[in-house]
């Protein structure tokens, strides 16, 4: 019943803006006959606004025409994790993590923060995020990949420039109707307490759950949920999303099957870079794609670089193709 209704949700997502254009086109020819008569002027100008959003939309479903991946219109798990530049960089990480929760806002996706490991200073070592709504991975696989950023460090006395990296990693969430084999004497399961905010019953009972899928030596872990049974469940989520990620790289003759090319969280391997200072820009280097009024982009508005991205890759898939 649970994979049907996922089924039927799919679908209706599809039709609900090909119903909506549909309705808009039929008072379009109202408002056009309206807007004839003498006195027709505010419906000139109605009309003109439902062109536009008419446009809009079938812009919209041209661009989500392209996300046809397999696993394109099924949830995401994000992964972030700091890399050289130390306090820096952890700092970093939140502000990244930050960016894209208001993005998810903004699109009305669900969050779940299944796991953050705090920096020592400030910032966070890493954080996982379950990011569930239409389309979530389709769009997300396009943030894989390492992010830098250059600003003048608060951490830094001398008030110095400094540049940090962090790397993202996309994965689908893998329903149950993808065999993934996991044995359970390939699992080592430790509980232990909930670090940070949460209440009492967080703090004090071991509720939350690491696990080490000893083959292939993958970790994860969950603190999110006050039960243990929860927190199991969606550290296991993750770890199929993994084992998933992993057979179909192995599948691959490049290393870039799903979660993007894998490289060192350093210099040189950047996909964005954040600019602050001596000058603001935010800059994609695979579409060369720059927006200069980097608060916006920060706040969640990422949405042209992941559309700009998605297009470029898709017209390279057609043209090898061809």
């Amino acid at each position: 019943m649970q994979t049907l209704l996922k089924e039927k949700s799919r679908i209706e997502n599809t039709l609900l803006p090909l119903r909506e254009i549909d309705a808009k086109l039929s008072d379009i020819d109202v408002l056009e006959e309206l807007s004839r008569e003498e006195d027709g002027s505010e419906f000139k100008v109605e009309l003109e606004q439902k062109l536009s959003e008419i446009a809009l939309a079938l812009d919209d479903l041209e661009f989500q025409s392209i996300l046809s991946g397999e696993r394109d219109s099924g949830n995401a798990i994000l992964t972030i994790n700091s890399g050289a530049g130390g306090t820096e960089s952890q700092d970093w990480a939140q502000m990244l993590m930050r960016m894209y929760l208001r993005w998810a806002e903004r699109k009305g996706f669900n969050l779940t923060i299944t796991e953050t490991l705090p920096g020592e200073e400030a910032g966070i070592k890493s954080a996982t995020i379950e990011v569930e709504g239409p389309y979530a991975y389709g769009y997300l696989k396009a943030e894989a990949g390492v992010h830098r950023l250059v600003r003048i460090s608060p951490f830094d006395a001398n008030k110095r420039r400094h540049t940090s990296f962090c790397a993202v990693l996309v994965y689908p969430v893998i329903e149950d109707d993808i065999d993934i084999d996991i044995r359970d004497d390939d699992l080592k399961i430790d509980t232990y307490r909930a670090s940070g905010a949460g209440g009492q019953h967080v703090n004090k009972t071991s509720s939350a759950v690491r696990i080490t899928h000893i083959p292939s030596g993958i970790i994860v872990a969950c603190q999110s949920e006050r039960s243990q049974i929860s927190n199991r469940n969606h550290a296991m989520k993750v770890l199929r999303a993994r084992l998933f990620d992993m057979q179909a790289r192995a599948k691959e003759e490049e290393m870039t099957a799903i979660v993007g090319e894998k490289k060192d969280i350093a210099w040189g391997s950047q996909i964005r870079s954040y600019v602050f200072q001596p000058y603001r820009m935010v800059k994609d280097h695979r579409t060369n794609t720059e927006v200069g009024n980097t608060d916006p982009v920060m706040d969640g508005d990422i949405d042209l670089f992941i559309r700009n991205y998605l297009l470029m890759r898709a017209g390279r898939r057609s043209a090898a193709a061809e």
